[in-house]
């Protein structure tokens, strides 16, 4: 079964986390939720707790995996930029030719630990001229993919942003049959 991790850690979006996990389960799509500073529940940015599965630091041990996922969050962004540990896992997952995905303000994080310089992506309005003013080829797309690099813009597209995830992994059937039982208007 293909794997993912995503990456949750104080200040993050609560609604991409869960969206993105749940849909890459669904997608039959071996999900760990790590938290970056231990195994304890996370304070996201709306002040919901979410309890990863284990510990970033176990986590990684457990790699290498298909993608790992960046959720956004203006602080939960932040904090990735911040991790020595995420910049090192993201380039060594670019490095070996893996998936990496960020959403909202995630893409900073890439920016930070210099992941896809040049490449085509996407992210939430509110950091688009960072992103722009490092050589990035920025869309207003709700969905972005360039190769192995998979970015998306908020809340609200992180169905899509999922899906497109499943796709990558595993095929366009794959992601279109996870639509009907959800619900979904796309």
């Amino acid at each position: 079964m293909p794997t993912a991790l995503v990456i949750l850690c104080d200040g993050a979006e609560e609604m991409e986390t869960v969206i993105i996990v749940d849909v890459l389960r669904r997608g039959a799509i071996d999900v760990t939720l790590a938290g970056l500073t231990g195994g304890d529940p996370v304070l996201c940015s709306r002040n919901v707790r979410i309890v990863p599965d284990k510990s970033l630091e176990e986590a990684s041990k457990d790699g290498p995996y298909d993608i790992i996922v960046c959720p956004g969050g203006a602080k939960g962004a932040k904090n990735l930029c911040e991790s020595g540990v995420v910049g090192k896992l993201l380039q060594a997952q670019e490095s070996n030719g893996r998936y990496i995905a960020a959403v909202c303000a995630g893409p900073t994080a890439l920016l930070t630990h210099g992941i896809g310089k040049g490449k085509s992506l996407t992210s939430h309005p509110s950091v688009k001229d960072q992103l722009m003013a490092e050589g990035y080829q920025y869309s207003e797309e709700r969905v972005v993919q360039d190769d192995k690099l998979i970015t998306s813009r908020g809340p609200g597209t992180c169905f899509e942003f999922a899906l497109k995830i499943v796709e990558a992994i595993h095929s366009a059937d794959v992601a279109k049959s996870l639509v009907e039982p959800m619900l979904l208007k796309l």
